[in-house]
């Protein structure tokens, strides 16, 4: 669209380097993208320019990729990170259950105790938080592996853990208010087709929601840094931590742990002299 009402309708391989800053700046600019955006944008028009440098060589000899020439803008935060404390994820907690929120209190609980991502949630099933999948006395384990963000069409598969006790009267209490409500669904169901998934603009209305009884910022994505945080406090090693999310690096977890190193340092430290700190293990959960 840009391109039609910018640049002249241009067929695509007679795209130049100035139109792609002019595109650019006009993402950001104008269309107040964020860096984040215009890198993805960016990235696609980038795999269509090698394609056809790749594939369509005999009909196009002379077109070379331009995209990846441009540098890209700076990938800065467009919104200001939120680090729950467990007093406000209890307070949230507490409010939905005093006033029968229970939906709501289910899910914002699964995103506390498992991490997973905002379209993830949508995907466990009632089924999957039965006491025969409980391991170590501690974690529900999904039986069949969840679909998560990844490459391919059905990105990655995955298996998923929620920690059992913590969530397990959130889970319970909307059970039984579905119960009440004659709810027949496998998933938290879409208001008018309990066949369906929740769709994520309710997930969306929901952390809005959770944002004005806090007064402060709540996304999904921030409960992915609250698990992590929380399994980094209870002293289980990186590695485990890892295995828990289903990340392939490290470094994912020091990225996702929300520590001081002020605090990271003082875990050591007790009356004067450096102590050590025993691993935890899971049932210490």
């Amino acid at each position: 669209v840009w391109v039609l009402q910018n640049a002249d309708n241009k067929y695509f391989p007679e795209i130049s380097k100035r139109d792609i800053i002019s595109y650019q700046n006009w993402l950001l600019r104008n269309n107040e993208n964020s860096p984040a955006r215009v890198r993805r944008l960016k990235r696609t028009l980038s795999s269509l320019s090698n394609y056809i440098e790749a594939i369509l060589d005999d009909e196009l000899p002379n077109f070379r990729s331009i995209v990846r020439k441009i540098e890209n803008p700076v990938n800065e935060p467009t919104r200001e990170k939120t680090v729950l404390t467990d007093e406000q994820a209890d307070q949230l907690l507490d409010y939905l259950m005093e006033r029968g929120q229970y939906e709501k209190a289910c899910c914002f609980a699964l995103a506390r105790y498992s991490g997973r991502r905002k379209s993830e949630l949508t995907r466990f099933k009632v089924s999957y938080f039965d006491d025969e999948n409980i391991i170590y006395g501690t974690f529900y384990k999904t039986p069949e592996k969840v679909r998560t963000k990844g490459k391919g069409v059905n990105g990655k598969m995955l298996t998923c853990y929620v920690l059992a006790k913590p969530f397990k009267p959130y889970f319970d209490a909307w059970m039984a208010k579905r119960a009440d409500l004659g709810i027949e669904s496998e998933w938290f169901p879409d208001r008018d087709d309990p066949t369906k998934t929740v769709p994520i603009s309710t997930l969306n209305s929901w952390a809005e929601t959770f944002s004005n009884i806090l007064g402060i910022p709540v996304y999904w994505h921030s409960l992915r840094h609250f698990f992590t945080t929380s399994l980094a406090k209870a002293n289980l090693p990186d590695s485990v931590i890892k295995t828990i999310i289903g990340w392939e690096s490290l470094e994912m977890v020091d990225i996702y742990k929300d520590i001081d190193d002020e605090d990271e340092i003082g875990k050591y430290c007790m009356n004067g002299e450096i102590v050590g700190q025993k691993q935890a293990a899971l049932s210490d959960l």
